[in-house]
């Protein structure tokens, strides 16, 4: 017996329309519509095609409902360059994380969450509270993903067809979760991650919306990453767009965001701003970054899946109890998923090992 929620999930992730999902199908919109809404449920022969198009198990059809994520729950990072279906397949992509974390916590003890709720505070201020609260002082974050992980956050990634889709965020009861788009440089997803604690601890319950929020977070995640009395203490003056380059080694960070902080601690004037701006695009630098630094990856899902690894169960396993692709494991996963085998070569055990959660903080 289908379940409707689940064919439009995968229709979505697949990144099809009703109208292009009937026409693989070849059947009539109306009909789709009709299945997607539990008025009727395909034939079994209909179904497996269904499976076959959108390149899921039939299974997963077949399972109980999920909860799926609505994107008026979710915080993106980017709003002009993002079609509808590049939203909804990264929502749903979301969700598939959900399955995999539900599943992770029936069998594992991840780190409790501690953000604590800062809605009403100057973006700033709240930067700053946050790092007190944490333990952080005003040295550069080693690595944000660890950061976020130690501290109860679910860091996920973006797989290869939502690429115009920066990152999102989004609280699912007392649990918050993060998905970045990796292929960006690693500064871009530092800076991602960072603006996304700051839509977690700062609307969470309501606030702005839209570009003011945005704004919001970003402020936040500049001078999270990269603290003014820090700043002003390395990068008293500027002179020169080379300058710029040599100290964003220390916090890790793009030559434009750098430029954008300097600009608001006015270390550099308007007509510098606009300078460096305009040398930074002349070399390409909105787009790849000098001097760049390795990419951040999971440190919880690399002991989640070595764990499951040690107990001889491999991704393709995770994948059938899951009822999904292989590809989507590894899609969420940072690509770490590779570290276990895809063989069928499986030795039961009496139960999966416990994981406690870091106390690394990313420092």
């Amino acid at each position: 017996m289908l379940t409707p929620g689940r064919l439009s999930l995968a229709r979505k992730r697949k990144g099809l329309t009703k109208k292009g999902f009937a026409e693989a199908l070849g059947v009539t919109p109306h009909t789709v519509l009709r299945y997607e809404s539990g008025e009727i449920s395909p034939p079994v022969e209909t179904l497996e095609r269904i499976a076959r198009i959108l390149n899921f198990p039939v299974a997963f059809f077949c399972a109980p409902d999920v909860d799926e994520i609505v994107s008026d729950a979710a915080s993106f990072r980017s709003l002009t360059s993002m079609t509808a279906k590049d939203r909804d397949a990264a929502l749903a992509a979301g969700t598939l994380a959900y399955l995999f974390s539900d599943w992770v916590d029936q069998n594992f003890t991840l780190p409790e969450v501690s953000l604590v709720d800062l809605k009403n505070e100057n973006p700033e201020i709240a930067a700053r509270s946050l790092r007190q609260e944490w333990g952080l002082g005003e040295q550069p974050i080693k690595n944000m993903v660890h950061l976020l992980e130690a501290k109860g956050v679910r860091v996920f990634s973006l797989a290869e067809n939502t690429r115009t889709v920066d990152a999102f965020s989004v609280w699912r009861g007392v649990r918050p979760f993060v998905f970045l788009n990796t292929m960006k440089t690693a500064e871009h997803s530092r800076f991602d991650a960072a603006h996304e604690l700051g839509h977690l601890v700062l609307h969470r319950h309501g606030g702005p919306s839209g570009r003011r929020a945005e704004d919001e977070a970003n402020r936040f995640a500049s001078s999270f990453l990269m603290p003014a009395a820090d700043v002003i203490a390395r990068v008293p003056r500027v002179h020169t767009l080379n300058q710029i380059i040599e100290a964003k080694k220390r916090w890790a960070v793009s030559v434009m965001a750098l430029i954008y902080r300097l600009h608001t601690l006015n270390i550099v004037s308007d007509w510098q701003y606009r300078m460096f701006c305009i040398q930074a695009s002349d070399h390409g630098y909105r787009t790849s970054e000098p001097f760049g630094v390795p990419k951040e990856q999971s440190v919880v899902w690399h002991k989640v899946l070595t764990a499951l690894w040690n107990e001889r169960i491999t991704k393709k396993e995770i994948a059938e109890r899951l009822s999904v692709p292989t590809s989507e494991i590894e899609n969420l996963l940072f690509g770490l998923a590779g570290l276990i085998p895809n063989d069928n070569d499986r030795i039961k055990s009496s139960g999966l090992r416990l994981v406690s959660g870091s106390s690394r903080e990313g420092r």
